[in-house]
């Protein structure tokens, strides 16, 4: 019975990580296209990729470490 409420909630938080690394990577792309659209790009737009980046990186990091598979 425990070990039922266990897979339970590993599935529900790789979904939840699923969908949160799918969001990470639309940011991302948005704000690297917003750089490479913009002629002078301030720091602010910068720092804002490279911290979309970062943060996609961590996430797709952790679903490689919980062996997290998409099915395309």
């Amino acid at each position: 019975m425990f070990f039922q409420r266990k897979s339970w909630l590993r599935d529900e938080f790789d979904e939840k990580l699923i969908n949160g690394l799918n969001q990470y990577k639309m940011n991302w792309q948005q704000q690297k296209q917003l750089l490479e659209k913009s002629f002078d790009p301030s720091e602010e737009v910068i720092c804002e990729t490279k911290i979309a980046e970062a943060k996609y990186f961590f996430m797709l990091k952790e679903a490689k470490h919980r062996n997290i598979r998409l099915n395309r």
